[in-house]
């Protein structure tokens, strides 16, 4: 382009904004609609900062008057624009004051006071209860070696629960680490670990959050457990059967039901599933009629809660302790399906997507 054309281009764009800038900020409604006006001329994508960049085009003779020319104009303006700003903040302040009345005195939005999670009550009245017979409680890593997840248990080395689509692992040794680690998949590894830090008698609840892939409407890839484990000398069924039932009775219902049906796991022998009575249709009522109907228990008239059993041998020996002068029990639950149980809530992600409305009714 020529000196010529450049300074025409530079001249027709001084008068267009000469008589456009003042009619486009003086209509400007509101501050923010004035800004943005504003902008449109001196910003940095503006009309102005455009049009200076003809200026190294125009010829000596002419930059002189043209840039002084410029600068007037960006002055008036940015003079405008205050005076428009003012202008307005002032309207907003006269609006408010001769607007309707408000009263300040008059009593604001209440405060909702916070509530504890539902798992976070179920395990503290677990605690209190277990605490209550005697229990002492412990703690231990989520991320834990195969060896006390698994091994010390009795697990044989091909179990399912030690597969990859099983369980989450961090390290694996066959990858070259130095050791096995992962994320815990029950709280029995604090069992293992309390056992080979004391000796008996001892008597322990262990509370936690534990890792599996499982992800329905009745497990989460996490979730809650609670371990529990009595070890000393004479223990027997007897024992476990008592306090499981004083258990059930305390946190449901003293009319509840509790039946014991045999079961396999790798680390008690002989094991069991313990089941109560729905707590639903209140089997323990004997309303047949009611049982018969009821969806949670299928009719059934009884819901599992747990499993237990005596602590075997081989679990014994693997952390010191000598299976001929000792006995004990363990048992486990899931806290998410307690709750489940004792506040009736029919799917288990609800305890974990946050929703405030859900949340405010327990």
């Amino acid at each position: 382009m020529s000196e010529s054309e450049a300074t025409i281009e530079m001249e027709r764009g001084i008068a267009q904004i000469e008589a456009s800038y003042r009619e486009a900020l003086e209509s400007a409604r509101d501050e923010n609609e004035l800004r943005r006006r504003n902008a449109q001329y001196v910003g940095a994508q503006g009309e102005l900062t455009k049009l200076m960049k003809w200026m190294p085009k125009v010829p000596g003779d002419r930059k002189k008057d043209l840039g002084r020319r410029v600068n007037q104009l960006k002055q008036a303006i940015e003079a405008l624009f205050s005076a428009r700003l003012e202008a307005i903040e002032a309207e907003a302040m006269r609006a408010e004051l001769e607007g309707p009345f408000l009263d300040v005195s008059l009593a604001g939005r209440g405060v909702r006071p916070g509530r504890l999670h539902p798992i976070t009550r179920v395990e503290a009245e677990l605690l209190d209860i277990f605490g209550a017979l005697g229990f002492d409680v412990a703690d231990g890593p989520l991320v834990d070696y195969h060896e006390n997840c698994f091994d010390r248990l009795g697990f044989p080395p091909d179990h399912p629960a030690t597969d990859m689509q099983d369980t989450f692992f961090v390290t694996r040794r066959q990858t070259g680490a130095s050791a096995t680690t992962l994320l815990r998949t029950h709280t029995s590894t604090i069992q293992i670990r309390e056992m080979m830090r004391r000796k008996p008698p001892l008597a322990v609840v262990a509370p936690g959050t534990v890792f599996r892939r499982d992800d329905d409407a009745t497990h989460s890839p996490m979730f809650y457990q609670l371990e529990g484990f009595l070890v000393d000398r004479d223990v027997s069924f007897a024992d476990l059967k008592g306090v499981l039932t004083l258990f059930a009775k305390r946190l449901f219902h003293e009319d509840i039901l509790v039946r014991f049906r045999p079961s396999y796991f790798p680390f008690v022998e002989p094991g069991g599933e313990v089941d109560i009575s729905c707590v639903f249709c209140e089997a323990w009522t004997h309303d047949h009629e009611r049982t018969a109907g009821c969806k949670v228990c299928k009719g059934t008239g009884w819901l599992e809660v747990l499993g237990c059993g005596m602590i075997h041998p081989v679990v014994f020996e693997n952390v010191g302790y000598d299976p001929e002068e000792v006995t004990g029990f363990a048992f486990g639950m899931g806290l998410d399906r307690i709750a489940m149980l004792k506040y009736g809530i029919p799917n288990i992600k609800l305890l974990y997507e946050n929703d405030v409305r859900f949340l405010s009714g327990f």
